[in-house]
C-alpha cells in the first residue's frame, strides 16, 4: 500500500486529512471501534472523487461515516479509508414550486427541518439522533422515526441523489421530477445500502405543508390487541391526520417517567401515544379527538391542553432510549412484523425469552402504527458488554418468533456487520445472489464498505 498520508496530500489540504479521535472511531454504542489506516474529511464533491479514483485504482477500503450515530456497526472501518462526510454539507437549493429541497450528504437532520420551517415547509423525517445524525446516513440505512405512518420512511422522501461510484464517477440526478418512467429507477439501489455501492453525496428531498392543527393524545390500554383495535378505528376516522402512532409498555413508561422527572399520564399494562395534524386550521380538533374517544370507550385517556403538555408526552417516548441505561448493556432488536401480528409476537416471545434466560427484563416500545417495534433486552447481573456474548442466543430466539409472525429482523436500523449472518433468514438465496450482483457490478474490486450488510 502506497504511503496514504503523502498521497493523499497530492490532492487534498491536510485539513481534510484527520488524526483519529474517540468521535470518530467509537460507533454509537461503544460496541465497536474503527481501526483505519487514514481518515478524510473532503471539503468538496471534486475531493470525494479524485479519493474514490485513487482508492479504486489502489484497491484500497473505503468506510463512509456520517454523524456515527448508526446502532449497527456499519460505519466501523477495519483498515483502508474512514471517509467522513460531515463538511459537504451545503443546503443547495428549496424549490416551492416542487416542495422539494436539495442538500448535501454532511448536513444534519435537524438543520434540513430548521430549514424547511424557515421556508414555510415541513421535512417530516423525525428521529431521536436528529441533532447529529446526517442526511447520507440517513438515505443510507433507509431511516424511518416517528412519522412514517403518514409521510413514509427515508426512501419515501428522497425524489433524487447524487452519489460517486468507487471509481469517482459521480451519478447526479438530482432533478425534482415526480414523475420519471425511463427505465430502472437506480436511486433505490442507493437508499438502503449502507454504504456498500458509493458514496451518497447530496439528495433531494420531498418537502410538505407545515401542520397548523395538532392534537396530541395518550391512552392508557389493558392489551396489545385494543391498541391495535384503536389504531384500525382512528386510521376509519381521522384518515391521513394521523400522523404517530407510538405503543409503549408499563415497563418502558415507568423507566422514563423516573428518568425525565415526569409523571405518568394514565396507569395501564400499555400506552399509545397518537398524534393528529391538519395542514389547515381547525380549532376544534382536539374536541373531535376527545369526543372520539370517548365514544370508543377509551375513557383512561388525557388530551394535551398546551404546548408544554404536548412536549411532554412527547419526552416521555423520545427519553425510553436513554432511559435504559441504568439497566446496562441491552441486546437490542429493530423489528418489524405485520400490524395484526405484534400482539402475537410480543406475547409469545417474552415467554420463550424468560424460559432460556430468567429474569431477562424486556423494554418495547415502538411505532404500532407501521408495525415496527424496539425490542430491547437486559440479562440480569450482566451490565457489561459481555451482555453481547448471548446475543446470539437472544437474537435465535426472537427472530424465531419474528419470522413465524413473517416479519423482519430490520425495520430501521440496517443490518451493518451485527446482523449481516442473520440475513439469509429473511431473504432467499435468489435475493442474496442478486444483491451480489448489483454489488460486484457497480463495485468490482469489493472496496465499498467491505464486511456490512452481505454475508
Amino acid at each position: 500500500m502506497p504511503n496514504l498520508y503523502d498521497r493523499f496530500l497530492e490532492f487534498l489540504s491536510p485539513a481534510e486529512i484527520l488524526e483519529a479521535t474517540p468521535a470518530l472511531l467509537n460507533d454509537q454504542r461503544r460496541r465497536f471501534v474503527s481501526e483505519p489506516d487514514i481518515i478524510l474529511q473532503p471539503h468538496s464533491i471534486e475531493n470525494v472523487q479524485e479519493i474514490m479514483r485513487f482508492c479504486f485504482e489502489h484497491r484500497i477500503p473505503v468506510t463512509p461515516q456520517g454523524g456515527n450515530t448508526g446502532l449497527c456497526g456499519a460505519a466501523v472501518a477495519s483498515g483502508g479509508v474512514l471517509l467522513n462526510l460531515s463538511k459537504i454539507n451545503r443546503i443547495r437549493e428549496i424549490n416551492l414550486a416542487d416542495n422539494s429541497i436539495t442538500v448535501e450528504a454532511g448536513v444534519i437532520l435537524q438543520n434540513v427541518q430548521k430549514a424547511a420551517a424557515e421556508a414555510g415547509r415541513l421535512f417530516p423525517l423525525s428521529l431521536a439522533s436528529e441533532g447529529s445524525c446526517e442526511i447520507g446516513g440517513n438515505i443510507a440505512c433507509n431511516a424511518g422515526g416517528l412519522n412514517v405512518l403518514r409521510y413514509g420512511s427515508m426512501r419515501d422522501l428522497v425524489l433524487g441523489l447524487e452519489v460517486v461510484l468507487p471509481n469517482g464517477e459521480l451519478v447526479s440526478h438530482l432533478q425534482p421530477l415526480h414523475k420519471n418512467t425511463t427505465g430502472y429507477d437506480l436511486r433505490h439501489l442507493f437508499i438502503g445500502s449502507e454504504g456498500t455501492l458509493g458514496i451518497i453525496t447530496a439528495a433531494t428531498l420531498k418537502l410538505f405543508a407545515r401542520p397548523q392543527t395538532i392534537a396530541t393524545a395518550w391512552i392508557g390500554l389493558d392489551d396489545i390487541e385494543s391498541a391495535v383495535q384503536l389504531l384500525t378505528a382512528v386510521q376509519g376516522h381521522f384518515a391521513e391526520r394521523l400522523t404517530s402512532f407510538e405503543l409503549i409498555s408499563r415497563y418502558a413508561l415507568a423507566l422514563s417517567s423516573e428518568f425525565s422527572h415526569l409523571k405518568q399520564p394514565t396507569d395501564a399494562n400499555w400506552h399509545v401515544l397518537l398524534e393528529l395534524t391538519d395542514s389547515v386550521p381547525d380549532a376544534a380538533l382536539d374536541e373531535k379527538l376527545a369526543e372520539f374517544l370517548y365514544q370508543n370507550g377509551q375513557e383512561n385517556s388525557i388530551i394535551a391542553q398546551s404546548e408544554q403538555e404536548r412536549l411532554d408526552l412527547w419526552t416521555l417516548r423520545e427519553n425510553i432510549s436513554a432511559s435504559q441505561r441504568k439497566l446496562g448493556t441491552s441486546i437490542k432488536h429493530d423489528i418489524a412484523v405485520p400490524i395484526a401480528q405484534v400482539a402475537a409476537f410480543v406475547h409469545q416471545c417474552a415467554p420463550a425469552l424468560e424460559t432460556r434466560f430468567p429474569g431477562i427484563q424486556i423494554v418495547c416500545f415502538g411505532h404500532l402504527g407501521d408495525g415496527s417495534l424496539h425490542y430491547n433486552t437486559f440479562l440480569p447481573d450482566v451490565l457489561s458488554n459481555d451482555a453481547y456474548c448471548y446475543e446470539d442466543a437472544v437474537n435465535s430466539i426472537v427472530y424465531e418468533h419474528i419470522l413465524a409472525c413473517h416479519g423482519t429482523i430490520a425495520a430501521e436500523h440496517g443490518i451493518g456487520t451485527i446482523k449481516k449472518h442473520w440475513l439469509p433468514s429473511v431473504r432467499t438465496p435468489s435475493e442474496i445472489a442478486l444483491m451480489r450482483a448489483i454489488k460486484a457490478q457497480l463495485d468490482p474490486h469489493g472496496i465499498m464498505n467491505p464486511g456490512k450488510l452481505l454475508p
